[in-house]
């Protein structure tokens, strides 16, 4: 009887036949005994089956599941841990990339009685070639957590827990969780790692052991209901922790802050479209008035005014520069304070 393997990558793609060959080639080369892929296809219309077909040919070893229809990201990574045979499951993402020895690196941590491993990320730009974060998880050394200090685990890791590649979980822990709640969410790893009960051994790898290919996301066009309503609802469900914790992670209603306002705005996330969907009934007096006046503000000159804020002030705010960059509101002003950044490509 074969052994069980003891790790699952588990991959759950759609629509990037672009990009998921430059994925699987950074996994594949690091394949082991006791170490298994599985992917799930979310019923993609563009060639990623295609693409899967000739890496099936030269890696047999690949489980290849084509669902037939999408069922969204949340229960898609939901059934490649279904469909796993490991002991631990590490829910990889289909567009960035595994460091050489991230695999062994993982294996060595998984020696140790853990039910879940938490591994760090950098963040550069679409093509490599420029480094926009060195760490997602600020932490200096690798750290362990335990029931006592959980609180201080969610503080530290639920924010670059909006990645998924960073979860590495025992498959019976997930499989014992409730999962179908948090469909829909596009974080059903964070229901499941911070619903109660808490999990009990955590250990977070400080070491980034994965490149993420930042301004990629399938949801980027609807990023201003995600970042302010979806994900601070998430965080705020938690009973397991303090509303003090919980506050330092993210505010509970971020869409007051008119400075996050003004980002989507220059981004072009936002304007009136958004706000009479999402603020209208929210806001009233000098907030309405202050809402009402960002959404109306030409997004190319408050593109031009927070690229300038990012260069004169804020200078560690790559990724935002990045975003500014690439959002079709760009201009002379945004590509100049990318160049001086050096975020620009």
């Amino acid at each position: 009887m074969l052994e069980s393997p003891k790790l699952s990558i588990c991959l759950a793609t759609y629509n990037r036949g672009m990009f998921i060959g430059e994925t699987l080639d950074s996994i594949l080369s690091q394949l082991q005994p006791g170490v298994e892929l599985v992917v799930v296809d979310g019923a993609s219309p563009d060639n990623t089956s295609e693409v899967m077909a000739q890496y099936l040919q030269r890696y047999p070893q690949i489980r290849y599941y084509r669902e037939q229809e999408n069922s969204g990201i949340d229960k898609d990574y939901d059934k490649a841990v279904g469909y796993a045979k490991g002991e631990f499951c590490w829910l990889m993402t289909d567009d960035d990339l595994l460091h050489p020895s991230a695999i062994n690196r993982v294996i060595v941590t998984l020696e140790d009685e853990l039910d879940l491993v938490v591994v760090n990320a950098e963040v550069k730009n679409a093509d490599f070639s420029k480094t926009l974060d060195a760490t997602l998880i600020k932490l200096p050394a690798d750290k362990k957590f335990d029931a006592r200090n959980n609180e201080d685990f969610f503080e530290k890791t639920v924010q670059g827990l909006s990645f998924i590649g960073c979860v590495i979980i025992r498959r019976e822990l997930w499989l014992s969780r409730n999962r179908t709640l948090y469909y829909g969410t596009l974080f059903i790893h964070v229901g499941v790692i911070f619903q109660d009960p808490v999990v009990v051994k955590s250990t977070v790898i400080s070491e980034p052991l994965i490149t993420i290919r930042y301004g990629n996301a399938m949801w980027t066009p609807r990023s201003f209901e995600i970042w302010m309503f979806k994900w601070p609802e998430l965080i705020w469900s938690f009973n397991a922790y303090s509303e003090k914790t919980k506050a330092l992670v993210y505010p509970r209603e971020p869409w007051r802050k008119i400075r996050l306002l003004a980002l989507y705005r220059a981004l072009g996330g936002y304007g009136m479209t958004e706000y009479r969907k999402f603020l209208l009934g929210k806001v009233f007096g000098l907030l309405r008035l202050q809402c009402l006046f960002v959404a109306i503000v030409p997004a190319i000159a408050m593109n031009m005014l927070i690229s300038l804020h990012c260069v004169l002030i804020n200078r560690s705010a790559k990724s935002a520069m990045y975003s500014l960059l690439k959002s079709r509101h760009a201009n002379l002003v945004t590509r100049f304070a990318a160049n001086i950044l050096d975020v620009g490509n």
